[in-house]
């Protein structure tokens, strides 16, 4: 069954058609949620008449009900004319201790300090948050000369899915795949995933952990335009994003001044949007980093004699200002965000830093048209699974090393516990599966004490050891981040001509990876990540190959042209790896399929002269194998996790990756060297 079709089977009436949110936007300056919480009433299911309609009665709510800024004097005249009219509005309410009644505001009508039954206020508390909560509501108009106050607000309805059943959630997840599950998270918030591998996938989803994780502190920095922020401020009317350089210790803890809670005692996540340092900014108070610091590590704040307990994340959001090469090189990968915050004792709190650069910028291209979850359906689900703590289903499988601190261990528990509420919601996992999430939450750690180790010297005083012992085998596993081992091999290839340009670090480094870079000819095994960079043929299997004249290669996916041009290139790197009087005899096996079979056959043929200059004599035979490897006679044989295909797609016409292996990403998989 395609996916598709399961998503609708299991969850029609929780889904809707992830384009048709664009088609009725318009101009209202509407945030996901509340389109599709309207979607969801009319466009929940998979037949085009019913969707079409939908959509126009959508339209009809946006064009009539909603209120546009500039139209919000043609919305008070209609309330006045008839009596009572419906609106879509983001207010604010606030107490007047005063007059002892609660006002609202109204963000886009533009009134102010009307006033609304505590009882609406005491069903709907967030409506006294400070950020303001998107909601339908029935206006009333008093024509009576006596009265003060001539808005009335006669009903109120925040904008959310009601009746969510988390059971039922749980129970459809045991249909789908782990892959299948993952594609329709990646649906979910709006995006392709055919244009993401593994790792891009869970580096979008990662972000979703601040939302099903209690007090869960998240960094991402990259360039602009990878849609660090959206699912901060589209998919859930449980967050809120501010701008980083507007918070202030009042709006984000405590208003002294009335004693007013502030963002973070309303809202499950809190977002600063745009955390990054300008020229000329006003400078960072130190109280407020203090307060954050304290707030992070404990889930708790001060604020006059009082302490108050909260379980909103933080997530900071910014842009980097230098490449990850000259950050690892020059400054550290925290460099871009306000001095105020460059503290190893408030960085020590980041639990995950996602490598943002590592995102493609979002084209229209990447979004996606198929059916996903309803956002705010979805952000219930999120909601409900923020009181369960997964984290103790990482015990059954492996054991972290004791010179972990505990910010360490919490940092990789939580992370691994929000990853597993997203993927496995039903708490069944496999170990292949659990050691993924692991190492994923681990890099996340990582990333941010490397920086601290270079940003405060105290941390530099007791290092730590990321590794860990899988229980099930004994196997001791140490993951690394993917930019150190791209800035290695990077600085590894400029070395080969000058071994003595390599700094200290980086000669450890290099130490500690030696299998992966093939500097001994012993067995082994390098497991290459999705994104990596600085691999090719040469790097892989040069040293290996080298000596041989009879090698057989066994892939049976060669037969789209990027596959060819892929063997293409293994000649290449074996030519270049003999002297040039010797020949090799290059035999390859593969599989076909009839559609495929014939343009094969010419290109094997085309091929086969091509490289005869090169000094490699090939053929080629079709059989029924799925096994992937080389066999060479020098002694060596390769196992291939993915034959030759271990290089994503390259993107654009004109791009250094098509021209160069070692500029282009990855594919994970692992590669294994045995002696025969």
């Amino acid at each position: 069954m395609e996916l598709q079709e399961k998503i609708l089977q299991h969850f029609e009436g929780k889904v809707v058609r992830k384009d048709l949110t664009s088609r009725v936007k318009g101009n209202a300056v509407v945030p996901t949620y509340v389109l599709e919480y309207l979607l969801g009433q009319y466009c929940a299911i998979n037949d085009d008449s019913i969707i079409e309609a939908g959509i126009e009665k959508v339209k009809a709510v946006i064009k009539n009900n909603y209120v546009h800024r500039s139209e919000a004097e043609i919305v008070k005249s209609k309330i006045r004319q008839d009596g009572k009219y419906k609106i879509i509005d983001k207010i604010n309410v606030s107490l007047n201790d005063k007059a002892n009644i609660y006002e609202a505001e109204f963000a886009n009508l533009g009134i102010r300090h009307v006033p609304i039954a505590d009882t609406m206020v005491m069903d709907h508390p967030k409506l006294l948050s400070g950020g303001g909560v998107w909601c339908i509501l029935t206006m009333g108009y008093s024509h009576a000369a006596e009265t003060d106050i001539r808005w009335i607000i006669q009903e109120i309805k925040p904008i959310q899915v009601a009746n969510v059943r988390l059971e039922e959630f749980i129970e459809a997840r045991k249909s789908f795949t782990t892959d299948e599950w993952l594609d329709l998270l990646m649906h979910s918030i709006g995006l392709n995933p055919d244009f993401f591998n593994k790792r891009g996938k869970l580096i979008q989803i990662s972000r979703l952990i601040t939302h099903v994780e209690n007090n869960f502190n998240f960094i991402e920095l990259g360039p602009k335009g990878t849609g660090k922020s959206h699912i901060f401020s589209e998919l859930s009317p449980h967050g809120v994003l501010v701008s980083g350089g507007d918070v202030s210790k009042a709006r984000l803890f405590v208003n002294n001044t009335g004693n007013k809670i502030g963002l973070v005692g309303y809202w499950d996540v809190v977002a600063l949007d745009e955390f990054e340092q300008e020229k000329g900014g006003k400078k960072v108070d130190g109280d407020l980093v203090k307060i954050m610091q304290n707030y992070m590590a404990n889930q708790s704040f001060n604020r006059g004699k009082e302490t108050y307990q909260a379980t909103a994340s933080m997530a900071f959001v910014g842009n980097t200002k230098h490449t990850v090469p000259y950050m690892l090189k020059n400054s550290h990968l925290f460099e871009s965000i306000p001095e105020g915050y460059i503290k190893g004792a408030f960085l020590d709190r980041m639990h995950m830093y996602i490598p943002g650069w590592e995102v493609r910028i979002l084209k229209s291209s990447v979004f996606t048209k198929d059916f996903g979850f309803i956002v705010d359906y979805l952000a219930e689900i999120l909601k409900e699974l923020r009181k369960w703590d997964y984290s103790g289903i990482m015990d059954q499988f492996v054991e972290l090393d004791g010179s972990l601190t505990t910010r360490d261990k919490t940092a990789i528990r939580k992370s691994f516990s929000g990853l597993v509420k997203l993927l496995h919601p039903n708490r069944q996992i496999g170990e292949a599966e659990a050691l993924e999430l692991i190492d994923f939450a681990i890099e996340g750690r990582i990333r941010v004490k490397d920086q601290l180790y270079i940003i405060d010297e105290t941390f530099r005083n007791e290092p730590v050891e990321f590794k860990y012992r899988i229980k099930s085998s004994g196997r001791e596993v140490k993951p690394e981040t993917l930019e150190k081992l791209n800035f290695l091999s990077q600085e590894k290839r400029s070395s080969d001509s000058n071994p003595d340009e390599l700094d200290e670090s980086t000669q450890k480094l290099s130490e500690s990876n030696a299998s992966t870079y093939n500097t001994k000819l012993e067995p082994h095994q390098v497991s290459l990540k999705d994104n990596q960079t600085g691999i090719s043929y040469q790097r892989l299997f040069g040293d290996y190959l080298r000596g041989a004249t009879k090698i057989q290669l066994q892939d049976p996916y060669i037969r789209m042209y990027y596959q060819f041009k892929n063997l293409l290139e293994f000649c290449l790197m074996l030519s270049q790896n003999k002297k040039q009087e010797e020949e090799i005899l290059l035999h390859v096996v593969s599989n076909n399929t009839s559609d495929h079979l014939e343009d094969s056959r010419l290109n094997f043929e085309e091929l086969q002269e091509s490289v005869s200059d090169l000094g490699i004599q090939l053929t080629y035979e079709f059989r029924d194998i799925h096994d992937r490897s080389i066999l060479a006679d020098n002694g060596w044989k390769i196992s291939l996790g993915r034959g030759l295909d271990i290089f994503d797609r390259i993107e654009g016409k004109f791009s250094a990756a098509d021209l160069d292996q070692t500029k282009r990403k990855c594919k994970a998989c692992d590669i294994t060297f045995l002696r025969i």
